[in-house]
C-alpha cells in the first residue's frame, strides 16, 4: 500500500488543514500515518479550561479523545499522540530520532505538516523545521548504516490560520469535493474548538472556488498546500 505521513504539531491540526487530503488518500487505499506531537492542552483547549475543576490530564484525555474520532472518520491508518506539551512545545532530542525512525518504517510517499512561518503560534514552524530535518536525516546513508534509507517524498506545508500573515501562499489546490462530508464530520468532533466550524467550513469553499477557477473542473470544496521542492512530472499536461 502506498504511504503518506502528517506532522501534526497539536491534536486538531490534522483536521482543520489536511482532513481533506488524509480522507481523499484514505478512500484510495492509502494508508496514512498521523503523529500528533502535542495534544495542544494549553493553547488551543480554552473551552475545556472554562469547565470547573478542570485538570491538564482531562484536558489531554478529551483532546486525544476526539482526535482518534476525527481520524475515525477520515479513514486515518495510525494516529500517534506524542504529548510533547504546547505552547511551548518541547520538541526533544530524542522525539526527533523517533521522527527518523518513523520516516524509515513507513517510506511515505508524501508529507503534510505546517508552515514555515506562523506569528500567532511558534509551535507550528517549529515543528515544520522539526519534521524537515528528520526527513534529511533519514535520508542520509550514514545514518543507522544497513537500513533502507528514505527516498525523497515531497512536503506540502498545510494553510495557516491567518495565512496572509504567515507567509503562506498555496501552489497546489486539492479538490476534497468527494469527502468533504467525511471531512465536515471529522470538523465537528473536535469539540473544544467549536468556534472554528464554521471558518474552516468557509476555507473549503473558498480554496473550492479558487481550484474550480484554476481547472475545467466543478469544485466545490478544496484544499491548499504550499510545496517545499520542485515537481518531478513526466508531462506538463
Amino acid at each position: 500500500m502506498p504511504t503518506a505521513l502528517v506532522v501534526s504539531a497539536h491534536s486538531a491540526d490534522f483536521v482543520w488543514r489536511a482532513g481533506g487530503a488524509i480522507a481523499l488518500h484514505a478512500a484510495k487505499g492509502w494508508e496514512v500515518t498521523v503523529v500528533c506531537l502535542s495534544y495542544g492542552e494549553r493553547g488551543e483547549s480554552a473551552k475545556l479550561w472554562r469547565q470547573p475543576g478542570m485538570t491538564l490530564e482531562r484536558v489531554k484525555a478529551a483532546r486525544e479523545e476526539e482526535a482518534k474520532q476525527a481520524a475515525q472518520h477520515l479513514g486515518v491508518h495510525d494516529i500517534q499522540f506524542w504529548d510533547l506539551g504546547d505552547y511551548p512545545i518541547n520538541l526533544t532530542e530524542a522525539a526527533f530520532y523517533r521522527l527518523v525512525d518513523l520516516y524509515r518504517a513507513i517510506h511515505p510517499s508524501f508529507v503534510l505538516t505546517h508552515s514555515k512561518a506562523d506569528i500567532y503560534n511558534h509551535d507550528h514552524p517549529a515543528v515544520t523545521d522539526f519534521a524537515q530535518h528528520a526527513r534529511v536525516t533519514a535520508q542520509a546513508h550514514g545514518h543507522n548504516p544497513g537500513q533502507k534509507v528514505l527516498g525523497a517524498p515531497p512536503v506540502f506545508l498545510f494553510e495557516p490560520h491567518q495565512p496572509e500573515q504567515c507567509d503562506w501562499k498555496p501552489d497546489v489546490l486539492l479538490d476534497i469535493s468527494p469527502v468533504w462530508e467525511k471531512k465536515r464530520a471529522a470538523i465537528e468532533c473536535m469539540a473544544g474548538q467549536e468556534h472554528l466550524w464554521e471558518y474552516y467550513t468557509r476555507v473549503a469553499l473558498q480554496r473550492g472556488a479558487q481550484a474550480a477557477r484554476n481547472s475545467d473542473k466543478s469544485i466545490k470544496h478544496g484544499e491548499g498546500y504550499q510545496s517545499v521542492f520542485p515537481h518531478v512530472v513526466e508531462t506538463l499536461g
